[in-house]
């Protein structure tokens, strides 16, 4: 079998086999491919795009080219929950121990952000002592013990992933949905989990800006999965404002933590009932989906949601006590209104503008070397729909840095749009892909 075979049939429009897919795969992640013939194949693939069964093969090929994390001796229906990623997404902070309590065993792996947020990992260093440094013995041993355990993504997971990523990066070709998918659902499927459901953003704050693109991200994963033999399902949401009010590491614990006790926002709340419900549904606690919301709800009325987020921060090596009291969690030490410039209602955010304004107090990673600040970031008051009058704060900035909280606020103003009259608020769930 030749590489050069192999790129002239894409190019040619034909269907690669699983063999051929396979070879590439294999021998790229090995080095014997060199990047100028795997760059060739990817710019094939990208205009002559792929089928259902290559996509399948590919995805399959990226998952077996390392470690697959083998959970079988954690008891019940592992769930996985994984999101495209967005402004203010803190989900998996009140969402896991939500499910956990309700007695569906979460087994996550999840990274650290880089661009202008932080990733899990790194909200979950909020809490003093926190580590996700597990052995895998740890890792499945607090799962059976407590319902949850979040430990970082191992090197040796889906490396062929990696190094494809990396060279479609510089060479144009990442926006191709079968490249996405696969990418996405590799590193899923290799995790372990026997169910995946998925939260896919689409709006000016996330990767998908148009929904027929997301809704067609969505459809793709869900087709690998099914086709991997996983239950799979997506939630489509909206990213065109930052979701809850909070973004910036401490400020989205406090406000995951808020929603445990009770007093969350209503949009944050209503995703992770949504997504809760679809993860309880794949795990057999409920066979309905008002009866998982129902399930959900009790758990944060009754405390128990906020005691296991306690339990796994404390299994973890963080201080369970800044969940009880989130004045322990890192503060900025400078808080700042952003006041409205004149009167009317909010017509519109630029979603990812306001991701960036808190990548300039220092709440994200501009790359991989530096380093975050866990306290500092933005508090919106107001947000789509909203009526505001001139000097009203629509934001608060949290900041260590006199000068990159005056150049936020520059910014965080010309991604606001005002409108005279009424305009109506979004809806944040877009539809189901099953």
């Amino acid at each position: 079998m030749r590489m050069y075979d192999i790129i002239m049939k894409k190019r040619n429009g034909q269907e690669l086999s699983e063999e051929e897919i396979r070879f590439f795969v294999e021998g790229y992640t090995r080095g014997q491919i060199p990047d100028y013939q795997v760059s060739a194949l990817m710019m094939a693939i990208y205009f002559r795009k792929m089928t259902e069964r290559e996509t399948l093969s590919l995805t399959m090929a990226m998952v077996e080219s390392g470690e697959m994390l083998d959970l079988s001796a954690i008891r019940g229906i592992k769930v996985d929950k994984h999101s495209t990623g967005g402004v203010g997404d803190k989900t998996s902070l009140a969402l896991t121990p939500m499910v956990a309590a309700c007695g569906i065993p979460v087994a996550k792996m999840s990274g650290r952000g880089l661009g202008h947020t932080g990733g899990t990992i790194d909200k979950l260093e909020s809490f003093p002592g926190f580590t996700t440094a597990l052995t895998k013995e740890q890792f499945i041993r607090n799962v059976n013990e407590i319902g949850i355990a979040i430990m970082g993504q191992t090197k040796d997971l889906a490396p062929a992933d990696k190094k494809l990523y990396a060279l479609r990066d510089v060479t144009a070709t990442v926006d191709n949905m079968s490249l996405i998918a696969s990418s996405i659902m590799s590193k899923k499927l290799a995790a372990g989990a026997d169910a995946i459901i998925l939260d896919v953003k689409t709006g000016s704050g996330a990767f998908m800006k148009a929904e027929k693109d997301a809704f067609a991200l969505a459809e793709e994963m869900v087709r690998i999965g099914r086709n991997a033999g996983r239950y799979t399902a997506a939630v489509v949401s909206d990213m065109d404002q930052p979701l809850g009010y909070a973004v910036g590491n401490a400020l989205e614990v406090e406000e995951a933590v808020e929603t445990l006790k009770g007093n969350g926002p209503e949009d944050f709340l209503e995703l992770c009932l949504t997504l809760g419900s679809y993860m309880l549904l794949a795990g057999g606690a409920a066979r309905q989906e008002e009866e998982a919301r129902e399930k959900l709800k009790k758990v944060i009325a009754d405390g128990s949601a906020l005691q296991k987020l306690a339990g796994f921060v404390e299994a973890q090596g963080g201080d369970p006590k800044a969940v009880y009291d989130t004045g322990l969690l890192p503060k900025a030490a400078i808080v700042e209104p952003v006041p409205a410039p004149i009167d009317g209602y909010v017509s519109h955010i630029e979603c990812d503008e306001i991701g960036i304004c808190s990548l300039l107090l220092g709440g994200g990673r501009e790359t991989k070397e530096s380093r975050i600040d866990l306290s500092v970031g933005i508090v919106l008051k107001k947000k789509t729909g909203d009526p505001v009058k001139a000097g009203e704060p629509l934001a608060y900035l949290h900041a260590n840095d006199r000068q990159k909280a005056e150049a936020a606020k520059e910014r965080f103003l010309k991604a606001y749009s005002f409108s005279d009259t009424p305009v109506q608020k979004v809806g944040l769930i877009k539809g189901i892909v099953e």
